[in-house]
C-alpha cells in the first residue's frame, strides 16, 4: 500500500517532531491535540526546529517553506478521514490510548495502518479497540525526533505482514532506520536503557557516588554523550517514571519498580529539563 497522507495524534514535543520528520520527507501531514493552545504550543516548536535547520544549513529557506505548507492544524478527529498512516503520540496512558484507537477506526478509511508512538505500552491491547487488528503496529521514534535515525516497528501477534512491511518501507522512505520486535514491555531500547537509567537513579538514591560522579563514570568510562542523570533528565522524570511503572506493572521485575527518589521528584514537579529542574538545576 502506498501512503501519501499522514495523520498525527498529538502535537506534544514527540508529536511535533514526529510531523516535522514526515512533512520534510514529502509526505502531507495532518496534526490535532485536545486544544487549540497546546495545538500553537506544539507548532511553534516545529518552526522553531525548521528554523534551526535553516541557520545550520540543513534546509533551505525554500524547503521549510515548502514543509510548512504540507501542514494542517486540526481539533477535529474527523480530519483524518483521508489519511493512509495515522501515529498516535498521546500520553502514555493505555485507556487514552485506546479511546484514540477506537475514535480513528471509525473515521479511517477501510485501507488505512494506525500505528502508535508508545515506549512501552501494550500494542495489542489498543489494536483490540478496533475492528482492524491486524492493520495496527508500533511504530516508536525516539526524542528528538527530527535527529534520532532509530524507529521501533513493533508487531503484534495479530499484525499482518503487509502491515509490518509497509511500516518498515515509510520508515525508510522519512529517513529511518527501522528495527522489528515483538509487543513485549518496553520493546528492545527502553528494555534496556530503563533497567540502566534507574540502576543510576538508586545508586544516587543509596550514597554510592554524587550525580556527578555517576554521570562521568559513564561518559568517560563508558564513551556515553551524557550521563545517565543528565540523560533522564532530559527525556523527563515523569515520562520515566511512567514508562518503569508500566513495565513493573506487566512484568513484575523489581529492576523496573520506580526508585522512591524518582517518585519523589516527579511528585515535586522536577521533571528535567522541561521543568527547569531534574538531578539538575536548569533555571537561569
Amino acid at each position: 500500500m502506498e501512503i501519501k497522507r499522514v495523520g498525527v495524534v498529538g502535537c506534544g514535543l514527540m508529536g511535533s517532531g514526529i510531523t516535522e520528520v514526515c512533512a520534510r520527507a514529502g509526505y502531507s501531514v495532518v496534526v490535532s491535540d485536545i486544544n487549540q493552545e497546546l495545538l500553537d504550543k506544539g507548532m511553534r516548536t516545529l518552526k522553531s526546529s525548521l528554523d534551526a535547520a535553516v541557520k545550520k544549513g540543513k534546509l533551505t529557506e525554500q524547503d521549510k517553506e515548502a514543509t510548512l505548507g504540507r501542514l494542517k492544524g486540526t481539533l477535529k478527529m474527523e480530519d483524518y478521514r483521508d489519511c493512509d498512516l495515522v501515529i498516535e503520540v498521546v500520553i502514555e496512558n493505555l485507556e487514552e490510548k485506546r479511546k484514540v484507537f477506537a475514535t480513528l477506526d471509525k473515521v479511517c478509511p477501510q485501507h488505512a495502518i494506525l500505528a502508535s508512538n508508545t515506549s512501552c505500552l501494550s500494542i495489542l491491547d489498543m489494536a483490540m479497540a478496533t475492528k482492524r487488528p491486524a492493520q495496527v503496529v508500533g511504530m516508536h521514534f525516539f526524542q528528538p525526533a527530527p535527529i534520532m535515525r532509530l524507529v521501533e516497528v513493533v508487531r503484534t501477534i495479530l499484525s499482518s505482514d503487509e502491515t509490518i512491511e509497509t511500516a518498515k518501507a515509510f520508515c525508510q522512505s522519512v529517513g529511518k532506520k527501522p528495527i522489528l520486535c515483538k509487543d513485549i514491555p518496553g520493546f528492545i531500547v527502553n528494555r534496556l536503557a530503563i533497567s540502566f537509567l534507574l540502576t543510576a537513579i538508586r545508586g544516587l538514591e543509596e550514597g554510592l557516588a554524587t550525580r556527578e560522579d555517576i554521570d562521568q563514570g559513564v561518559v568517560l568510562g563508558l564513551n556515553h554523550p551524557l550521563g545517565p542523570l543528565q540523560l533522564a533528565d532530559f527525556i523527563g522524570l515523569d515520562t520515566i517514571y511512567y514508562i518503569c511503572s508500566a513495565m513493573y506493572e506487566e512484568l513484575k521485575d523489581p529492576l523496573y519498580a520506580p526508585p522512591t527518589l524518582l517518585k519523589k521528584m516527579v511528585i515535586a514537579g522536577h521533571l528535567g529539563r522541561k521543568s527547569g529542574k531534574g538531578f539538575y538545576d536548569y533555571k537561569q
